[in-house]
C-alpha cells in the first residue's frame, strides 16, 4: 500500500514538472510578443489632391456612314462591262456595271419607229381634217395611238437606262461581288459604297441625361483599332423618342473623318462634354471602402508615445498609424473618385492593404507598387 502511494505522488509531481515547464514557455512568449509590441500592416499610401475635371458623359456607340448602300440592279441579265475596281473613289453618276441590252435597245428602236410613224399619221390627218376629208373621230384615233407609242418608248428607254448601274453619291466602293459574263438577277448585290466624311457615330444613353446632352456639344471618341488617338465631333441629333424597353435616348454625333481611319460598324467609345471644368478633391477609387453606414477611408496619422496613455510622458518614438475617417463621395472618372467631404489636400490616404486595417492600428508604408489612378484607363494588349 505504502508502494503505491509513492507511485502516485511521484506521478503527480511530475506532472506538476511538465505542467511548470509548459507554463514557463507560454510565459515567455507572451513576454516576447509583448516586448515586438502591437503588430504592423503594410499598406501603400497617397496623398489627396486637386484635379480639374471635364463633366461628361460617356457610352459605346457604332459607326455608321452619312450615306452607304449596297448597290443592285433593279433587273436582271448578263454583266457585260465592270467600270470599277474594289476600293476605288467614285463620283456622284459614276457608271458602275453596264448588263448586256442589245435586245432591249432593239426593241427600243422599233418603238421609236412606231411612234414616228403614229406622229406622221397624225400630220397627215390633221391635214385632212382641216380639209373636212376625215371625221373628228378618225382624228382622236391617231393622236390615243401616238400617245400610247411614245408612252411605250419611255417605257423601253427606261427599262434600257435600268441596265446601267450608276454610283448614287459619292464615296468609296467596296469589294466586287460580281465578275464579267455573271447572270444577275434582280436585286442581287454588286459592291457596297459608303460615303466616309463625315461619319456618323449611334449611341444610347439613359434618360436622365436629357438634361445635360443637346445638339453642338463636343464629342470624343476612341476605338481600339487606334490605341492613343482621339478623334472629335459634335452631337448632331438626339431622337424625339425614349425607347420604352431600356429608358434609353438615341443619339447621333457627327465628325469628320478624312483620313477614311474610322468605318462604318466599328465600335468606339464615346465621351460627350457636357459642361465647363469643375476642381475636384480626388483619390483612387481603391481607397474608398463602400459600408451601408457610410464611405470611409484610412488616413495616416503619428501617434506620440507609440500608444502611452493620455497624460504620461511619452514611451518611444512616434508610431505611425491608420485613422477611419468618414467621406462624401461624388463623381467618379476613370479609376479615380471625387471626394467632397471628410479629407482635405495633401491628407496622406492608404490605397491598398486597408482591408485588414482598424481604427488606430499600427502600419508601415511602402509605395513600390501603387493601385492604378489613371482618369481614362485603356485595356492592356499582350
Amino acid at each position: 500500500m505504502k508502494r503505491w502511494f509513492i507511485l502516485i505522488l511521484a506521478v503527480a509531481g511530475l506532472i506538476v514538472v511538465i505542467g511548470a515547464v509548459k507554463g514557463f514557455g507560454i510565459y515567455k512568449m507572451v513576454q516576447g510578443f509583448k516586448a515586438q509590441g502591437a503588430p504592423k500592416f503594410t499598406v501603400s499610401t497617397t496623398r489627396a489632391q486637386y484635379q480639374d475635371w471635364l463633366p461628361q458623359v460617356s457610352a459605346v456607340g457604332s459607326l455608321r456612314a452619312e450615306r452607304g448602300a449596297d448597290l443592285s440592279a433593279e433587273v436582271a441579265g448578263i454583266v457585260d462591262a465592270i467600270e470599277f475596281r474594289s476600293g476605288d473613289s467614285v463620283k456622284a453618276g459614276q457608271l458602275l456595271i453596264r448588263l448586256r441590252a442589245a435586245d432591249d435597245v432593239a426593241h427600243l428602236e422599233s418603238l421609236r419607229a412606231t411612234a414616228a410613224l403614229a406622229e406622221t399619221t397624225l400630220k397627215r390627218d390633221q391635214a385632212q381634217f382641216e380639209a373636212e376629208a376625215i371625221s373628228q373621230a378618225v382624228l382622236d384615233q391617231d393622236t390615243a395611238t401616238l400617245r400610247s407609242a411614245r408612252a411605250q418608248v419611255a417605257e423601253q428607254e427606261a427599262l434600257v437606262a435600268k441596265k446601267n448601274v450608276h454610283a448614287p453619291f459619292a464615296g468609296v466602293i467596296g469589294i466586287r461581288a460580281v465578275d464579267l459574263g455573271q447572270y444577275l438577277a434582280a436585286g442581287t448585290k454588286i459592291a457596297t459604297l459608303q460615303q466616309l466624311d463625315p461619319i456618323f457615330v449611334d449611341f444610347t444613353l439613359p434618360q436622365q441625361s436629357l438634361t445635360v446632352v443637346h445638339p453642338g456639344q463636343k464629342v470624343n471618341l476612341v476605338a481600339d483599332a487606334f490605341p492613343g488617338a482621339t478623334f472629335s465631333g459634335q452631337v448632331a441629333a438626339l431622337d424625339p423618342q425614349v425607347d420604352a424597353d431600356t429608358r434609353n435616348v438615341s443619339i447621333r454625333a457627327e465628325l469628320n473623318n478624312p483620313g477614311h481611319k474610322l468605318l462604318p460598324g466599328m465600335y468606339v467609345k464615346v465621351d460627350v462634354e457636357t459642361g465647363a471644368p469643375v476642381r475636384y478633391l480626388t483619390l483612387p477609387q481603391t481607397a474608398v471602402a463602400y459600408n451601408p453606414y457610410g464611405a470611409t477611408v484610412y488616413v495616416v496619422a503619428q501617434q506620440d508615445g507609440s500608444g502611452a496613455p493620455a497624460g504620461a510622458a511619452p514611451a518611444g518614438p512616434p508610431a505611425t498609424i491608420a485613422k477611419q475617417v468618414f467621406v462624401v463621395t461624388g463623381d467618379t472618372r476613370g479609376d479615380q473618385v471625387a471626394i467632397l467631404k471628410g479629407l482635405k489636400e495633401g491628407d496622406e490616404v492608404v490605397t491598398s492593404g486597408q482591408i485588414k486595417l482598424r481604427n488606430g492600428a499600427l502600419i508601415t508604408i511602402n509605395n513600390s507598387v501603387q493601385p492604378s489612378d489613371d482618369p481614362n484607363p485603356r485595356p492592356q494588349e499582350h
